[in-house]
């Protein structure tokens, strides 16, 4: 199963880039509320950003990646690797978004990665 781990990263890593692209992507669209006055204006803000596009692109690779893994690993071990995702998207958003990281979220992180660490360990 181990031999597998770095088609899991490329999934893992496709998944968090989609969400950095869609955050991106929300940033230059900005706040909006929900309601039908809104529908059509914001549809076409959405589909047409060039973020929003890349984002969606790279979850459906994602998906792709991961139907290959799923072919390949037990469920049990791969999906808990998922949770890498929350590591770079957690060092992602602080370094590009300038998102804070405090010590409450550091302390879930260094679980996470315990987490992984053992998992990887049990293949």
């Amino acid at each position: 199963m181990a031999r597998y781990l770095p088609l899991i990263v490329l999934g893992v890593l496709l998944n968090a880039s989609a969400q950095l692209a869609l955050k991106q992507g929300m940033r230059q669209i900005g706040y909006f509320d929900f309601g039908l006055q809104n529908c059509s204006r914001i549809f076409f803000a959405v589909a047409l950003n060039p973020f929003i596009l890349i984002g969606l692109g790279c979850y459906v690779v994602s998906v792709a990646v991961w139907l290959l893994v799923l072919s390949r690993v037990e469920v049990s071990y791969a999906y808990p690797l998922l949770s890498i995702g929350y590591i770079v998207t957690a060092f992602a958003g602080q370094m590009f978004f300038n998102e804070g990281i405090g010590a409450t979220r550091w302390a879930g992180i260094i679980v996470i990665c315990a987490g992984v660490w053992l998992i990887t360990r049990s293949a």
